[in-house]
């Protein structure tokens, strides 16, 4: 990566000769094929410039899922020029920008990712005094898969001097573009040098090249790399030496050749290390061990001695390992710095062990408060080197063994517990330690938890068995709600109890350790206790939305700021933001603009598409901010900020501990100020009948990049009122609409809007004829595209131009007298229009009938040509209206069933038409309108009839009271009948008894 840096800077400052007189901005050239996960670098260099000698340079991007749309990356001089997918890694610098000179940077990406692919473009923003040149260049860079693989078995080798060795490394490649390999061996004096020495090394040009201490031997033939197969690669070495001594490994990098012809490294891997250690013959070095004491009780301390013999030891280097049992405590290398193995680093924190160098010849060991697992042989290994560093070793001796006993002791426990979170938030850890001194046995340990203000129990928060066994207490089994407890015994007497998260206030209250010790059949208990305190995350959280400004003209931007606040320190704790909006008018609820997790993740909301693409959000302590760039109507309303806070180290799936929502700001977004200014100067037109004309709308001035959309209006001639006819619309789209009054086919066909010009628009009048007269204007809309459509930014009125026609010289003569006429609903009227006098030969006549009603336009109804063909205008009335001509000089007009709305002021003109000479064009030659003839109509004769049809109820009752009437007409005669047989039965039952008295002389009484 540095040799690519170099060249490209070296290019970079070669490039100011190649153009002068006018800006040149150049790039790296592409295409550029890169692997993922690498540092990428890309150049840019602008020459010929005018103003500083420092510019300033802009990076984008054109991704392939959008080749035509630019994503802002960084700026030299505009921090909030990214957008929001790249502004995290603009601030972490995972993408920056380097100046090499005052006109070249470098652009860095330290881990490309599959999405940075695209073509690149670097724009340098002017400082001349006028545009010449270029002020941009692209360059294409894919991203490409790292295939690239390399491993060797890891060895550990001891070979005497001369003795040979062989490395065998793989190396495979699967790139799909053309690239070379270079693979070489490397060294390690010692595990901890970072600084390799080259061996050997075979260059992607094929070339074998040793290292600077190698060379002579690889001369000689002593070392060799052979490439076995497709992908083995083989280092021998003849006769190891003592300096081969240390760690080799195999480096494999892949290379690719550039369009500029420069080949640059895309990928290295190394593989393992193999340890190598070359035996000398014997040297003059003896090694001795001593101990004050080697028979002890616990408690006691050790201090074990180890001597150095040697000849000039002080000019000499050792490195002495302190040894238990055979396996290593301890390392003083020869610079006196102290290395303990892992299982003793806690006990020498606490100050149980001490190792240091006392001269270059004498090393102590002390132990303090020696234990039983102490007891063991000790030896002290002594290994000299060349110098301080240097992994190779001259000779190594090791000491005779010291056997060190400790004995056993009776004595009482003594227990401590603290806590390092005495008092935290709600999510925090709780850290308790509990301290056992005077334990000589495996110890259990019981750790149980009182709640504040519950009196009663305590509760079994964890055990840990003599035998290391845990067992959890009910409530704290589920990792899920206080995670999973940590129960550890960090030394032989120090005990520690982890919650990671803790879920309420009720964690609060006292912690207590209980500590039992069994040894042949006693037992002794001691316990502690220590108290915490847990606060809740809502505690004084509130959260206030502010912005500098609340009206935006469309196109600029703004920005929100949520200020955030609470009694605990709230950069500790994860957050989330939530950014709202309410669209202008209110729709009653808030949709969500974006929401950044505290994992970094940002969701964007569905409500507005495009937003992802102008907001731009940052954090900086206790402050969120929201900018968006290029403001639109879209972005007027209502904004809201919303802050949860979690539980440190919560679940994924766990819900907030607390959340607060900011106060409301509003926010406005004006259009730009229309400057549209339209010719209002009036003008006089006068044509002769049938000749074509224009009439005129000129725009004075407006925006550049505006459209118009342009409606021609007609004021008629009195009796009409001074209400303006629509002819026709033409939209910022040319898109032409007609007005009810010119929407018939002849209408339209002589009605035409054009444009001129770009600011120049024509309404012509093909054929006009005298009904045409008036007084016309336009009315211009100046329309703008912007982001999110088509806005109205203003209007205006053109001047009005007058419309007459120039009469012929000789007129024609019809009657001028004006008539009223009534006609009933339903009948038909005559309306009249004589010619007078006489008229030419050759001539042909025209005539038209027009009405006025309701005092609006004058309205054509019907037109006789000169040929003698009929025309109606409204072909709604075509069936109604017939043109009676019994001479050629009457042209009446008959209304068949007349209707309500026929009502109004009727006329007709007509007009006398000549043929200049055969095949040329008709010509009028005079013309002459009637007097008005005002038609009432009157509604139909009221009669009985019509009178009952006309009212529901009367009708009914006409039709149901004959069929009363004959109802109770036959219940009477029914009635009659029945009364009628009964009186007649009673008459014959009396004549009957007036017979039996006679016969049996039975008196009435």
């Amino acid at each position: 990566m540095g040799l690519t840096r170099c060249l490209a800077a070296a290019f970079l400052l070669l490039l100011p000769g190649l153009s002068t007189g006018q800006r040149v901005v150049a790039v790296q050239k592409g295409p550029l094929y890169r692997v993922k996960g690498s540092h990428v670098t890309l150049w840019c260099k602008v020459s010929g410039y005018q103003g500083p000698a420092e510019q300033n340079f802009q990076w984008s991007i054109y991704l392939p899922s959008a080749p035509e749309r630019e994503v802002q990356i960084i700026s030299t001089v505009d921090p909030s020029f990214p957008y929001a997918i790249y502004t995290q890694r603009v601030r972490s610098r995972g993408i920056y920008v380097e100046r090499v000179q005052g006109d070249a940077v470098l652009l860095h990406i330290t881990e490309l990712q599959e999405q940075d692919a695209g073509v690149y473009e670097c724009h340098t923003p002017t400082t001349d005094e006028r545009y010449f040149g270029s002020y941009s260049a692209k360059t294409n860079l894919s991203v490409i898969a790292d295939t690239l693989s390399a491993s060797m078995v890891p060895q550990v080798l001891t070979r005497a001097e001369g003795e040979a060795v062989e490395l065998t490394c793989e190396v495979s490649k699967s790139t799909t573009q053309h690239t070379h390999l270079s693979v070489g061996w490397y060294r390690l004096q010692g595990a901890g040098e970072s600084h390799a020495e080259e061996v050997l090394i075979l260059s992607k040009d094929f070339v074998l090249r040793p290292g600077p201490s190698y060379a002579q031997r690889f001369l000689v033939g002593d070392m060799r790399l052979n490439k076995v197969g497709n992908t083995t690669y083989k280092l021998s070495i003849g006769g190891v030496e003592p300096s081969d001594q240390g760690q080799l490994y195999c480096e494999a990098t892949e290379w690719i050749e550039d369009p500029d012809e420069t080949w640059k490294d895309i990928s290295r891997k190394q593989t393992g290390r193999t340890s190598l250690e070359v035996m000398s013959q014997g040297r003059d070095l003896s090694v001795d061990i001593a101990a004050a004491e080697s028979s002890l009780s616990e408690g006691d301390t050790l201090q074990l001695n180890c001597m150095v013999g040697a000849q000039k030891s002080s000019s000499r280097h050792f490195q002495v390992l302190w040894l238990l049992n055979g396996m290593e405590v301890a390392k003083v290398d020869p610079h006196g710095v102290l290395i303990w193995e892992d299982k003793y680093e806690e006990r020498a924190k606490m100050g149980q062990l001490r190792a240091f160098k006392h001269s270059n010849t004498v090393y102590v060991l002390t132990i303090y408060e020696v234990g039983l697992k102490d007891n063991g042989t000790y030896h002290c290994s002594v290994l000299e080197v060349k110098t301080p560093g240097d992994f190779h070793s001259i000779q190594t001796n090791l000491s005779s063994g010291i056997q060190v006993n400790v004995k056993p002791i009776e004595r009482r426990m003594r227990l401590s517990v603290s806590t390092s979170t005495p008092q935290v938030m709600v999510g925090d850890a709780l850290i308790f330690l509990c301290e056992v001194q005077g334990a000589t046995e495996r110890v259990s340990v019981r750790w149980w938890h009182l709640p504040p203000q519950h009196p009663g129990p305590r509760m079994l928060v964890a055990t840990m068995g003599q035998d290391g066994t845990l067992s959890l207490g009910s409530a704290y089994q589920d990792g899920r709600t206080r995670g999973n407890l940590r129960l550890e015994k960090v030394s032989s007497g120090a005990f520690t109890l982890v919650i990671p998260n803790t879920l309420d206030e009720s964690d609060s209250g006292r912690y207590g350790c209980e500590v039992t010790e069994w040894s042949k059949g006693r037992r002794w208990t001691e316990a502690g206790e220590a108290a915490v305190t847990v606060s809740s995350m809502g505690l004084g959280l509130h959260a206030t939305l502010r912005s500098r400004i609340a009206t935006v003209r469309y196109g600029q931007g703004f920005e929100l700021v949520c200020q955030v606040s609470a009694s605990y320190t709230f950069e500790e704790v994860p957050v989330s933001v939530g950014w709202l909006f309410q669209p202008s008018p209110p729709t009653g609820y808030y949709h969500k603009l974006v929401w950044v997790f505290p994992n970094g993740t940002t969701v964007w909301g569905t409500a507005q598409p495009h937003f992802q693409w102008k907001a731009q959000l940052t954090k900086a302590a206790t402050s969120f901010r929201l900018r968006i760039h290029d403001a639109t109507t879209a972005n007027e309303g209502t904004y809201q900020c919303e802050v949860e806070v979690w539980r440190r180290n919560a679940p994924p799936l766990e819900q907030p501990a607390a959340t607060t929502r900011s106060n409301a700001v509003g926010i406005k977004v004006v259009l730009p100020e229309s400057k549209l200014q339209v010719a209002t100067e009036g003008r006089s037109v006068e044509i002769a009948g049938g000749a074509d004309t224009a009439v005129e709308c000129r725009i004075m001035f407006a925006l550049n990049n505006s459209q118009f959309a342009v409606t021609w209006y007609l004021l008629p001639p009195p009796p009409a009122d001074a209400t303006p006819l629509q002819i026709v619309r033409t939209n910022y789209s040319s898109i032409q609409e007609y007005g009810a009054e010119f929407s018939s086919p002849s209408q339209k066909s002589r009605f035409l809007s054009q444009r001129v010009s770009s600011n120049v628009f024509w309404l012509r009048i093909l054929s006009a004829n005298p009904g045409d007269q008036g007084k016309y204007y336009c009315l211009v809309e100046e329309w703008l595209w912007l982001v999110d459509g088509w806005h109205k930014l203003g209007e205006g009125a053109s001047g009005r131009t007058t419309l007459e026609f120039k009469l012929p010289e000789r007129e024609l003569q019809l009657e001028k007298t004006n008539y009223s006429v009534s006609a009933r609903e339903g009948e038909e009227v005559t309306l009249h229009c004589l010619l007078q006098g006489a008229r030419l030969p050759t001539t042909h006549l025209s005539a038209t009938w027009f009405r006025v009603k309701d005092s609006s336009r004058v309205s054509p109804l019907l037109t006789l040509h000169r040929d003698g063909a009929i025309k109606y205008p409204q072909e709604s009335l075509a069936g109604r209206l017939q043109l009676r001509r019994p001479t050629a000089s009457d042209f009446s007009l008959t209304l068949l069933s007349v209707e309500k709305d026929d009502a109004g002021f009727y006329h007709c003109q007509v007009q006398e038409w000549q043929q200049q000479s055969e095949g040329k064009d008709w010509a009028l030659q005079a013309l002459a309108r009637s007097g008005y003839t005002q038609l009432t109509t009157i509604p139909p004769e009221s009669t009985v009839l019509s009178r009952i049809c006309s009212s529901p109820p009367l009708l009914n009752f006409m039709l149901y009271l004959p069929l009363v009437l004959i109802f109770l007409l036959v219940l009477a005669v029914f009635c009659w009948y029945f009364k009628f047989r009964k009186s007649k039965k009673g008459n014959i039952t009396g004549d009957q008894l007036m017979e039996l008295q006679g016969d049996g002389e039975v008196k009435k009484t």
